[in-house]
């Protein structure tokens, strides 16, 4: 059986590299294997080719399911509890493995998967290194083995065998919402950092130690050509030739195997029109024939539920094409269950099936894991004192440094002396969420606070630090405002957290339509303070206002919870230099999406490569400031007192509909009246009065919320209302083809002062009948009279 439809043609794999082969067969590994194998059962072998997520999974579970793998997904941990203590992440190891090994450690033992992409990122207290963008900065292979081995450490100690890093994104259009998570637009690059992260974390072949106790299994993603999807859309199809997917896409993974690479994910995205979980000839032909290939290539979250006749629970196209391993997060019951079947009644030939879990035995037999007792006997388990250890710490801040590129510096402002009054603006300082940037405690990042990282030091923590040993002062002003004049202003600012399709852009522009961080930094210009912007961001972004508004300007990219060692370069603590040099090109204009060294007119801002170093001339002259005008992916549809982007509102009863002209207004039967609210901050919300039947419809061209759905994002309101208020109010979320109430979404306590959350996962309005491929509009009804304060309604994830 094949994927391949007859009018497609098959990869020219002459015209591909050859890899060189690591591993010889091993005769007394296959040799067990085949012992393994003859003594399953078809449910057994079925199981141990299906990975489930722990929020939807039960060591019982594993049990009796014969799973052979779990994961956590980015929001999945101990008890639903983000927060859970490095001792819960273990137990709960402990438990899966019992469940699976059994008492006396005979069966076959799970492997625990996790996207620990910047370190042990999922659980408090550990190191958060850099992120790739910034990483690729550095150009040190020596620092990436070195993230590698600590960051295998520290999952070790939390009992964790295996990790979905590194990523092998060659980026081509930073608008892509993955940009951060990929080291370079250079194939040649991302080849040599990647490699050098499968060996930090794996070890290195031939070496003592290998896929021992102080490492753990890598898997590469996403294969293949993910980092050059169309506009740059998450999921989205990849627009080039072989030639191009061969020569600088998929260069990265033939670096990768010969690292010793034991795990290969499959991508969302797709090429020439088919998905990449059902391209046997990329799978199978190049992947595992051509390049031999022979440890576990892994589906993506659900992905293989997006080929053609296939469902979450229904797909034995992928297996066929030559998927090792299914991740099923919430969807390994019912899949497994088909699976069997489809086994049983020939749709899925044995010797597939057997080959698929020959990969996953002989996976777990070189890393150990068929023979390595509970996590919490291994060595490192249960040693806490590894997450954020000194050496971990220390080695964060040489990252941070050498990933710190030096884009502006006029008049050689920096370094700066230590002993001056200095003034931090920007709340982002002291922030440790937005520094750490996405895939951070949760998925979409963001909400961190110190207490979870002990060791975290926040760019305004070393700034204090070095200013206040030198004897000067330091003043905080998230606003910008001071009380004594400063003689220098550091204003720290970027892009707010985010992951995946969630950071997808329209343009490049950081500050589309109002709003823009230039307009503080002019007024401090303006009272003669001279300016230092320090910028986190996962990709270049066009800010020439903030460029021309600062006197020097770093991209620190998004650095960790080290980011304090950023003020040792800005104040040169102990002869530290800028030697960051940019991994991607820099926008001169807002259009310019797809920029990559050696395209035609080829014209950056700053090019690949590019950054100063502390006496380097600056020839930076004022740039325009031609931007985008506006901005709106329509998920915030009303905060902050404003309806935001293209949404718009109607107020509706008997008499007809009135849109929304002025701040106050009402329906023609006056039954519904809304007017600008107090709430903490003046005009920041919106009041919504009903003295009878009459609606608030808040309306928007229509949205496609299928993968927002797929991600487990809600509908999330919140509001101020008495108990009365509280029980008559309707919520419905509505479709084109189709509407659904969403009133019974999970109705939070009252969180700050008296508001209150309506949190509706979108999943929930889908069954209810609502068409999620096209919602045009959110409604509020009210059972009754009665009033509510509305202070935000978006879609979005909503984290514990």
């Amino acid at each position: 059986m094949s994927l391949l439809p007859a009018d497609k043609p098959l990869l020219d794999l002459d015209a591909w590299p050859r890899v060189r082969p690591v591993f010889a067969a091993d005769p007394a590994v296959e040799a067990r294997i085949d012992v393994l194998l003859a003594g399953m059962s078809m449910a057994e072998k079925v199981g141990q080719v299906v990975q489930a997520d722990i929020a939807s999974v039960t060591p019982e579970d594993v049990r009796t399911y014969h799973l052979g793998a779990v994961l956590n997904g980015g929001n999945s941990a101990p008890g639903g509890r983000s927060r859970a203590a490095p001792a819960e992440w273990l137990a709960l190891a402990d438990a899966f493995w019992l469940a699976s090994a059994g008492d006396e450690g005979a069966g076959i033992p799970v492997i625990w998967g996790t996207d620990s992409v910047h370190g042990n990122n999922n659980v408090v207290g550990a190191t958060i290194f850099p992120h790739n963008a910034g990483l690729g900065a550095t150009g040190d292979v020596d620092l990436f083995e070195r993230i590698g081995r600590a960051t295998a450490l520290e999952m070790r100690a939390t009992g964790q065998d295996w990790t979905f890093a590194p990523t092998l994104a060659v980026t081509r259009d930073d608008r892509w919402g993955r940009t951060y998570e990929s080291y370079s637009e250079s194939a040649e690059l991302v080849a040599r950092f990647g490699a050098a992260l499968v060996r930090g974390l794996q070890g290195r072949p031939g070496e003592p130690g290998f896929l021992g106790p102080d490492h753990v299994v890598a898997t590469a993603k996403h294969f293949v050509g993910d980092g050059a999807t169309e506009d740059g859309r998450d999921q989205g199809e990849t627009i080039v030739s072989e030639r191009d997917m061969r020569d600088v896409h998929a260069v990265p993974y033939a670096a990768a195997l010969e690292a010793g690479l034991h795990g290969v994910m499959a991508s969302f995205s797709g090429w020439q029109g088919q998905k990449m979980h059902g391209r046997e000839d990329l799978l199978t032909g190049l992947l595992k024939r051509h390049w031999n290939f022979d440890g576990v290539v892994v589906g993506d979250w659900n992905g293989h539920g997006q080929l053609p006749g296939c469902s979450e629970t229904d797909c034995p196209d992928a297996i066929v094409a030559g998927l090792d391993m299914y991740m099923a997060p919430d969807s390994w019951k019912e899949l497994a269950g088909n699976l069997l079947r489809q086994v049983r009644e020939g749709v899925i030939p044995v010797a597939r099936l057997d080959d698929a879990v020959r990969r996953v035995l002989r996976v777990k037999a070189r890393a150990g894991l068929l023979d390595a007792p509970r996590p919490s006997e291994r060595p490192h388990g249960g040693d806490f004192g590894l997450l954020g250890c000194e050496a971990h710490v220390r080695l964060a801040d040489e990252a941070v440094r050498k990933s710190a590129v030096l884009l502006k510096n006029a008049g050689n402002l920096l370094p700066l002396r230590r002993g001056l009054r200095v003034l931090v603006v920007g709340a982002a300082a002291d922030d440790i969420g937005t520094a750490c940037g996405g895939w951070s405690l949760s998925w979409q990042g963001g909400g961190l606070q110190k207490p979870d990282y002990p060791h975290a030091e926040t760019l305004l923590d070393g700034i204090r630090r070095i200013v206040g040993a030198a004897g000067g002062t330091v003043e905080y002003s998230p606003d910008g405002e001071f009380a004594v004049r400063p003689d220098v202003a550091i204003a720290v600012y970027g892009e707010r957290p985010y992951a995946e399709f969630r950071g997808d852009l329209e343009t490049l522009d950081f500050c589309p339509g109002a709003g823009r961080e230039a307009v503080r930094l002019r007024r401090l210009k303006a009272a003669g303070i001279p300016v230092v912007s320090v910028f986190y961001s996962g990709r270049p972004l066009w800010v020439n206002p903030e460029l021309n508004a600062s006197d020097a300007f770093v991209a620190a990219f998004l650095p960790g919870t080290r980011a304090g060692a950023l003020a040792d370069l800005l104040f040169a603590a102990e002869g530290e230099e800028f030697t960051g040099r940019l991994s991607f090109s820099w926008p001169r204009d807002v259009d310019q999406y797809v920029l990559n060294a050696g395209d035609e007119d080829y014209a950056p801002l700053f090019p690949f490569g590019f950054g100063l170093s502390l006496g380097d001339t600056c020839r930076l002259g004022e740039l325009h400031e031609k931007g985008a005008g506006g901005g709106d992916d329509g998920r915030t549809v009303f905060d902050l007192g404003s309806l935001i982007g293209s949404w718009r509102l109607e107020l509706g009863d008997a008499a007809g509909v009135e849109a929304l002209q002025r701040r106050q207004a009402a329906s023609p039967g006056g039954t519904v009246q809304v007017r600008p609210a107090d709430y903490g901050r003046q005009e920041n919300a919106l009041r919504i009065e009903w003295s009878g039947d009459g609606s608030a419809t808040f309306l928007h061209d229509p949205l496609d919320l299928r993968r927002e759905s797929n991600a487990d994002f809600s509908l999330r309101l919140a509001y101020v209302a008495d108990d009365a208020s509280v029980q008559g109010l309707e919520v419905l979320l509505l479709g084109e083809a189709g509407s659904a109430e969403v009133r019974h979404g999970s109705l939070l306590p009252e969180s700050e002062a008296d508001e209150r959350r309506l949190d509706a996962p979108l999943k929930w309005a889908a069954a209810e009948g609502s068409d999620l491929s096209a919602v045009h509009g959110v409604q509020l009804r009210l059972r009754g009279e009665g009033a509510i304060i509305l202070t935000r309604i978006a879609f979005e994830m909503v984290t514990l």
